[in-house]
């Protein structure tokens, strides 16, 4: 009985709050044939896992019974036997392991007694990735003292952000989002030190699309799918047709002179707003313009009014968007430029009544900048400040919009 109290107990963590344990695995990274390795040697737990490539992770303890638990963002468990692997060691009286909520994995590992993790690495140098733990007895004061989530393992809300991301949005059917890789093809954008900025972007547009898919709440459409050139027009295009919820342009400029580093969230300035309604009218198919309003036969002062109309609508909105968005990514990564929200008259950021917004990911000019962004674990954990921020604003907009139909 106590047993099945216990395995109850694990189960819980797993599938609490807002958890999704009975949803496929379907990990970023998965078990190498290694896979899930324990031993005890003079009551020292060691336990080793090898994984197919290095993923976000983070380790914390647990008190009332002592529990270490272990996370990924994302780990495909298939293969590891949780019941062989709990006998391994007299020290660990069980072992649960799954997805707990859309994104993220995590290994309970339930303690015959107190014990500290006394050392936790993941080694990435070479093929995948192999991460290591040490368990050590301790007493069970020490052990209570700094037990206890991370505010990050906690989903409540983002590190120094008001995200809030365990529900799902309440408005009706999934948020169409589209994802604009900055550059491509002929234009290869911003170059520093090897790296392209259009690869980079279209690299990052595909790992975040599989971050947002696999929170199961988005359709997700990308402008760009290879290295290919995109009108600026014809991105607004793409957007209108997929009936976007969001349109969000990625990219990672460098600067000539000066330094910056950290991300920045652009969005239309509101004197950029006139000026990019008349080129829209002169240069775009008129059709399209507005979704569900035919402005093919009607004249530029009609068509600028209704225009005018739809991103009074948008821009606060568009504002939400950006703040989230903004918290999102400081809160999965803390690399955030000082002044984050800025405003410019990017073309890609004028349709009317679709809020857009540029998301420049980090200056390939600056030297910390560029390594985050050729590191996959950092991108994965943008990404999912990205998703945060989206689920955050969806759920707001929803709120408000319900707020004004009363």
């Amino acid at each position: 009985m106590q047993r099945f109290l216990l395995l109850l107990g694990l189960i819980w963590l797993l599938a609490a709050p807002g958890a999704e344990a009975q949803q496929a695995l379907s990990g970023l990274a998965r078990l190498t044939d290694a896979g899930v390795e324990i031993s005890e040697r003079r009551g020292r737990v060691e336990i080793g896992l090898g994984v197919t490539q290095a993923v976000p992770w983070r380790i914390f303890t647990l008190d009332g019974p002592p529990r270490v638990v272990v996370d990924f963002s994302e780990l495909d468990w298939t293969g590891a036997d949780p019941e062989a692997l709990a006998s391994a060691a007299t020290q660990i009286d069980a072992i649960a392991m799954g997805t707990f909520r859309p994104g993220w994995s995590r290994m309970v590992i339930a303690l015959a007694g107190p014990m500290a993790v006394t050392a936790s690495e993941m080694d990435t140098r070479g093929p995948g990735a192999r991460v290591r733990l040490r368990l050590e007895a301790t007493d069970a004061a020490g052990f209570a003292a700094s037990a206890g989530a991370p505010e990050s393992a906690l989903f409540q809300r983002a590190r120094g952000a008001g995200i809030e991301t365990d529900a799902p949005p309440p408005a009706a059917g999934r948020l169409v989002v589209v994802l604009d890789p900055g550059h491509g093809g002929i234009d290869p954008g911003a170059e520093r030190e090897g790296l392209r900025e259009a690869d980079l972007m279209l690299t990052f547009a595909r790992e975040l699309k599989d971050v947002l898919l696999r929170a199961g709440l988005f359709d997700v459409v990308l402008t760009r799918d290879d290295d290919i050139f995109v009108p600026l027009e014809e991105r607004v295009t793409i957007a209108r047709r997929a009936g976007a919820d969001v349109f969000l342009s990625l990219h990672a400029d460098a600067l000539a002179e000066g330094h910056a580093e950290g991300a920045t969230v652009y969005t239309l300035a509101e004197e950029a707003s006139d000026t990019a309604s008349a080129a829209l009218a002169e240069r775009h198919d008129r059709a399209d313009l507005l979704a569900g309003v035919d402005l093919s036969d009607t004249d530029d002062a009609v068509a600028l009014v209704l225009m005018d109309l739809a991103r009074t609508e948008t821009a606060p909105r568009t504002d939400r968007l950006a703040e989230a968005l903004i918290e999102g990514i400081r809160g999965t990564t803390q690399s955030t430029y000082k002044h984050p929200h800025l405003e410019a008259a990017f073309s890609v950021l004028k349709a009317p009544d679709i809020p857009s917004a540029l998301i420049e990911l980090g200056f390939l000019s600056s030297e910390r900048d560029r390594a985050k962004l050729a590191d996959p674990a950092w991108r994965i954990s943008a990404a999912e400040g990205i998703r945060d921020g989206l689920l955050f604003w969806a759920r707001e907009d929803a709120a408000l919009r319900d707020r004004l139909r009363r």
